[in-house]
């Protein structure tokens, strides 16, 4: 799946196009690289979203096309 429609899905970030925009301004981390919106996402990735000073970093545990927004936190963990 894409890096930017796996943050939107698993709402890490609310919409795709906020998510391409962190993407293209280098905000975005995949396993410690500088990742595209394009980049391919799979389980076990590690995740790092910069948000001013605030940094995310999250691992992905699952990749779902579809998820209800219950179970949306259930595809990532906190490190």
């Amino acid at each position: 799946m894409r890096l930017d429609k796996y943050l939107k899905v698993s709402r890490l970030i609310k919409r795709r196009t906020v998510a391409n925009e962190a993407c293209d301004a280098g905000r975005v981390l995949l396993n410690d690289k500088v990742a595209r919106a394009s980049a391919d996402v799979k389980a076990g990735d590690v995740i790092t979203i910069q948000f001013g000073n605030k940094e995310v970093k999250v691992k992905v545990l699952s990749v779902q096309e579809t998820v209800r927004k219950e179970e949306a936190k259930e595809m990532f963990e906190y490190l």
